[in-house]
């Protein structure tokens, strides 16, 4: 069964955006050397982990990933099943392939996959 793995959190101000999410609900915020952080939401090791980034054309919203193998399959799935891909599979490179999809029903969702040795 595929799960949710990841979330992406878009922002204008991502300092700003990074201590509001801190203050509230005591999100670690890790930078990376590009205008990127990784979000850490608790200690458990069950935890859903996040990033955060500019936010990109026509308002993005945050999408959350669903952790699949096999990304090319599910791709097509949901295009067979009536939905969109609305961003293609593309790499990031170093981690794994990432999908932007949208349901029946309008509804935003991200596909990844790990990358494989």
């Amino acid at each position: 069964m595929s799960e949710f793995v990841h979330f992406d959190l878009p922002a204008e101000d991502l300092e700003r955006a990074a201590k509001f999410y801190s203050e509230i609900f005591g999100w670690r915020f890790e930078k990376l050397s590009m205008d990127y952080y990784f979000i850490t939401q608790g200690d458990s090791e069950g935890a859903l982990k996040g990033g955060m980034g500019k936010r990109g054309a026509l308002g993005q919203q945050m999408t959350n990933f669903i952790g699949v193998k096999g990304i090319d399959e599910y791709i097509k799935r949901i295009e067979d099943a009536g939905g969109k891909i609305i961003v293609p599979k593309q790499a990031v490179p170093g981690w794994g392939h990432m999908a932007t999809c949208q349901d029946t029903e309008g509804n935003t969702f991200g596909l990844w996959e790990d990358m494989t040795e």
